[in-house]
C-alpha cells in the first residue's frame, strides 16, 4: 500500500514507540575502552589531542577500571608505555614490563574487569615501527617471534583476550599456536584484520609515544582505498584462527564494516579511533556540534553498519550520559 493508507510517520509519532521499534540499540556490551599504562606512581598524563583521556601510573588505572565498572564498561583494552624500548619490541614480553604488570593489579583489584592486551611493537621499539628494521623496514617473519612472545606472556599474567594489531603476515597463526602450545588455547584472539594506513590516528600515535621515528606504515598497514584486499585480509585471519576481526578505523571505513557482516559470520570489531575522537571534542570545545548527540549517532552508526563490538574512547561517556 501507498500514501494515504501508509504512513511511516505514525512509527515516529509517539517516543515510547519509537523507542519501542528501534532497530539499532548500543549498549554497555558493546563496547570497549582503550587505556594507557605508564611507569610510576600517581601518574595522570593528560593526552592534550585527546581531551579526558590519560597515560595512567597503574595504580591510577585500577581505580579508572572500578570506575569504568561502575558505570557498566566491563570490557578495556591496554596500550602501554614502557620505560625503555628496545630495538625488537621483546621488551614488551618480559614478566615486568609495563603491561603484565597492569594485567596482575587490574585482576587482582576490579576482578570482573575484561583485560584486551593490544599486542605490538610499536610502543616498545626505539624507531616506532610495528617489528624489527631490517634494510630499512619492517621484517615480516623476524617480527612474528616478538608478537608471539607478548601474547604468551600476557596470556601467564591471566589477560582475557589477545589483540595483534601489527598487520603482519601470518602473525594470527603464529600467536594460535604459540598460544597453544604452551596450553592457553582458549585464549581467545581479535585480530586487527583491515587495518588501514590512516590519517586518523594522529592523536594516538602522542597518546602512546608510537609515532615512526623515519618512513611511515604504508608497507604494512593498508592502503585506504582497498576493499577486496580487506575481505582477503580477514578471510585470512579467520582462516589463521582469529576469534573476532576487526575493521580500524571504523567511521570512514562503514563500507568496509558492512561488507564483512555480509561476508563472515563471526564476531567483528570495530575501532573508533583517536582522530575521530578528537575531531569531535574539538567541534565541541567551539559549540559547533551537540557532543552528546553526535556521540550517540557515531556510535550507532558503528553499530549499524555490522559491528559487533566497538573500541571507543567515547565508552564512558556513552555509559555515563547517553546511555537511555
Amino acid at each position: 500500500m501507498s500514501f494515504p493508507t501508509t504512513r511511516l510517520r505514525r512509527l515516529r509519532y509517539n517516543p515510547v514507540l519509537r523507542d519501542m521499534v528501534t532497530e539499532t540499540k548500543v549498549t554497555t556490551d558493546d563496547l570497549i575502552m582503550p587505556l594507557f599504562a605508564c611507569p610510576g606512581k600517581g601518574v595522570k598524563n593528560p593526552i592534550v589531542s585527546m581531551p579526558g583521556n590519560y597515560q595512567l601510573s597503574i595504580d591510577l588505572l585500577v581505580e579508572e577500571c572500578k570506575s569504568l565498572m561502575n558505570v557498566g564498561v566491563r570490557a578495556i583494552i591496554l596500550f602501554g608505555i614502557p620505560e625503555e624500548k628496545d630495538e625488537t619490541g621483546m621488551i614488551a614480553a618480559h614478566d615486568d614490563a609495563i603491561i603484565p604488570k597492569a594485567i596482575d593489579a587490574i585482576k587482582k583489584n576490579v576482578p570482573g574487569m575484561y583485560i584486551i592486551a593490544d599486542v605490538c611493537n610499536c610502543e616498545y621499539t626505539t624507531h616506532g615501527h610495528c617489528g624489527v628494521i631490517v634494510d630499512g623496514d619492517v621484517e615480516n617473519d623476524q617480527t612474528l617471534d616478538s608478537l608471539v612472545a607478548q601474547c604468551i606472556t600476557f596470556a601467564k599474567h591471566g589477560v582475557d583476550m589477545v589483540a595483534p594489531s601489527d598487520m603482519m603476515d601470518g602473525r594470527v597463526k603464529a600467536i594460535r599456536e604459540g598460544l597453544d602450545k604452551e596450553g592457553y588455547y582458549m585464549t581467545p584472539i581479535m585480530a586487527y584484520s583491515a587495518k588501514y594506513a590512516s590519517a586518523f590516528y594522529g592523536p594516538f600515535r602522542d597518546a602512546a609515544d608510537s609515532a615512526p621515528k623515519f618512513g611511515n606504515r604504508a608497507t604494512y598497514q593498508m592502503n585506504p582505498p582497498q576493499t577486496n584486499e580487506a575481505m582477503r585480509e580477514i578471510e585470512l585471519d579467520i582462516i589463521e584462527g582469529a576469534d573476532i576481526v576487526m575493521v580500524k578505523p571504523a567511521l570512514s571505513y562503514l563500507d568496509i564494516i558492512r561488507r564483512a557482516r555480509d561476508r563472515f559470520d563471526l564476531p567483528i570489531a570495530a575501532y573508533n579511533v583517536s582522530g575521530e575522537f578528537a575531531m569531535v571534542k574539538a567541534a565541541a570545545e567551539r559549540g559547533w556540534i551537540d557532543e552528546d548527540r553526535i556521540v550517540k549517532e557515531i556510535l550507532t552508526s558503528i553499530k549499524r553498519a555490522g559491528s559487533d563490538l566497538i573500541l571507543t574512547y567515547h565508552a564512558k561517556q556513552f555509559a555515563e550520559k547517553l546511555l537511555k
